[in-house]
């Protein structure tokens, strides 16, 4: 059954029910604090058997990463703190961290860092700072896999009248049905929820996330476009969501030496 309080045409009502419903999912039945420093080497977190980072995740799916989120996770007998890592359900680890701030990781610290529909939820300017920040603490040769919606799809669909606003459209009403009415069909409707209905604050086409990344010191040649579940390390590219596909656009920046 449908929300009372869910109004597609509310953008800021809207947030905030989100920012509801993603404090509901963000519980577990298990936390326990297992290192609390101001800045995590690469030894700390090799010796926790992590190689990598999943931002915007309370639990990655890869085997060997931490999941970290602005929102902290919370059990019946505590809560995170930001900066602390965390076993969760005794299967896996997870850092409560704000990514307009500093990380609290040393230079060339991961492997890999994977960050699916983040950058857009914040600034232009934040979001170059963060891959700032990314590019320092991989290693020499270290990869970022980085998705967002692709604005050019998003024009694309609303000049050319194409298939992709209705699939779209079917796969958000699926994965919203318990709690949202139907998104409206409207061409005009489908396009401004790209840029307000999720709390998006930047919108990027391919130029635009090399733009960000070359800023933020990754050598425009180290871009590379990929396809859905399509990468250099497959085990990262596999952490890519089916419902977000058919809007998305895939990159991956490797980072060379300094």
């Amino acid at each position: 059954m449908a929300t009372p309080d869910w109004d597609w045409a509310d953008p800021p009502g809207l947030s905030a029910l989100a920012d509801a419903f993603t404090a509901d999912m963000a519980t577990c039945e298990k936390l326990e604090p297992v290192l609390s420093a101001r800045t995590y080497s690469r030894q700390s977190l090799q010796d926790l058997g992590l190689t990598g980072i999943e931002f915007a995740s309370f639990r990655t799916a890869h085997p060997s990463g931490l999941a970290s989120d602005l929102v902290g996770l919370r059990c019946a007998d505590g809560t995170t703190e930001p900066g602390t890592l965390f076993r969760v359900d005794d299967s896996g680890y997870f850092l409560q961290w704000d990514i307009s701030r500093p990380l609290p990781f040393e230079d060339g610290s991961v492997d890999w860092v994977y960050a699916e529909h983040l950058i857009e939820h914040v600034s232009l300017k934040v979001g170059i700072t963060w891959l700032t920040e990314v590019r320092r603490i991989l290693r020499t040769g270290g990869l970022l896999r980085l998705t967002t919606p692709d604005l050019r799809r998003y024009v694309q669909s609303y000049l050319n009248g194409d298939p992709f606003f209705a699939k779209h459209r079917r796969r958000i009403g699926m994965a919203l049905a318990a709690v949202a009415p139907p998104m409206p069909a409207r061409g005009a409707f489908m396009f401004n929820q790209l840029f307000y209905v999720y709390g998006h604050q930047w919108i990027y086409d391919v130029d635009e996330l090399r733009y960000a990344l070359t800023q933020a010191g990754f050598d425009e040649a180290a871009v590379r476009v990929r396809g859905y579940r399509d990468g250099a390390l497959a085990d990262v590219a596999a952490l890519d969501q089916v419902l977000r596909n058919d809007e998305t656009i895939y990159v991956e920046a490797e980072a060379l030496v300094s």
